[in-house]
């Protein structure tokens, strides 16, 4: 009679949960691989770090080594230029100048809408380039944020900066450029937005008070309108979960090219769709991680090179689903891996990359 009674009461319908609390855990059993080194050397497009001296320098190359990573190009969070670039580049060059290069950033955006301010900005750019930086970075501030003088929106197109374009386009450097973020960040909070969790738990994330089909037209069309100038679209243009629309400008568009960083859960819920792109661009996709935590890179490298099915995500309120490996080619890794930056970023050391 007790033992009834225990199950009975075990077999209860319990109290209701939030979303946030509902963590099932699978029972589905598969293969799994984990994957602590990438297949190919690799060099990481798109990393963040502030402190650039010989210790910090260290270990960021023991942490590299482990993982497969030969190259890592950084972009100072929100800045980078003048005196920072010039001595992070003599202190790069002197601890490995094979194995660290950096992007530099616009460091005052306040001239960007002042008279004569594109024109000071192209000129600090062009010494930032003869201080050794092999790309220019831009961050999503520009087109969301940022104001000119009469206190209005910079819009991503706007002609005012066709002079900074027009120093990359000269010196053949790529521009890594940010712009807004995922599509539903900008959407109603309600029960049909699948970033509603990432809402819930980082509100400042929203973006109610901008459009992104605007923005991201703007950038589109900067694209377009400059066709000597290589952009790298950060984040595969917020269109991983449309890559149809994505192949689309890139036919268009055969200056810019794309990096993955942080949209693994796009390209995971659809690994045939995805293994299709990467397969028809293979010259065009770079790897880019973005935020820099080592323990996370073996979940990239088992998303693009295992065929592993059914995994956790990397980040959960990305998406409430699972992932599947691409299992790209090898030909492709390569591309993706390291040899589509070493073609369009100059000053990139080949040593060390196989053919």
């Amino acid at each position: 009679m007790i033992a009834v009674l225990a199950a009975a009461l075990l077999f209860q319908p319990q109290a209701s949960i939030s979303i946030e609390e509902y963590e099932p855990k699978s029972t589905l059993v598969v293969p799994q691989h984990t994957i602590t080194r990438a297949k190919y050397p690799f060099i990481d497009i798109h990393t963040h770090h502030r402190q650039i001296n010989p210790d910090e320098l260290a270990k960021l190359r023991a942490e590299m080594d482990k993982m497969n990573m030969r190259i890592m190009v950084n972009s100072l969070p929100m800045g980078g230029s003048g005196e920072w670039l010039k001595n992070a580049v003599a202190t790069m060059r002197v601890f490995n100048k094979d194995r660290f290069a950096t992007m530099a950033s616009i460091g005052n955006w306040r001239l960007a809408g002042q008279p004569g301010g594109p024109e000071k900005l192209a000129a600090q750019l062009e010494d930032d380039i003869r201080n050794g930086a092999v790309g220019l970075k831009i961050w999503k501030n520009f087109g969301m944020t940022e104001k000119d003088a009469d206190g209005k929106r910079i819009p991503v197109d706007d002609p005012r900066m066709d002079p900074v374009w027009a120093v990359c386009a000269r010196h053949k450097i790529p521009v890594l450029i940010h712009t807004a973020d995922p599509k539903p960040l900008f959407e109603p909070m309600d029960k049909y937005n699948e970033r509603w969790l990432e809402l819930k738990m980082r509100p400042t994330r929203a973006h109610p008070d901008v459009s992104w089909d605007q923005v991201m037209a703007e950038q589109h069309h900067l694209f377009e309108s400059h066709k000597d100038t290589i952009f790298i679209d950060a984040h595969m243009g917020w269109m991983a979960n449309d890559l149809g629309k994505l192949g689309a400008l890139l036919d268009r568009c055969p200056n810019v090219y794309v990096e993955i960083g942080a949209i693994y859960s796009e390209l995971g819920r659809q690994p045939r769709n995805a293994r299709a792109f990467f397969t028809k661009y293979q010259d065009r996709v770079l790897f880019g991680k973005d935020a820099w935590n080592p323990s996370e890179y073996p979940f990239v490298f088992r998303l693009l090179e295992s065929a592993d099915e059914y995994f956790e995500p990397l980040r959960r309120y990305h998406g409430l689903w699972r992932m599947y490996g691409l299992e790209l080619p090898d030909a492709v890794l390569k591309k993706l891996y390291y040899k589509n930056a070493v073609r369009i970023v100059p000053g990139l050391s080949k040593a060390g990359f196989p053919d």
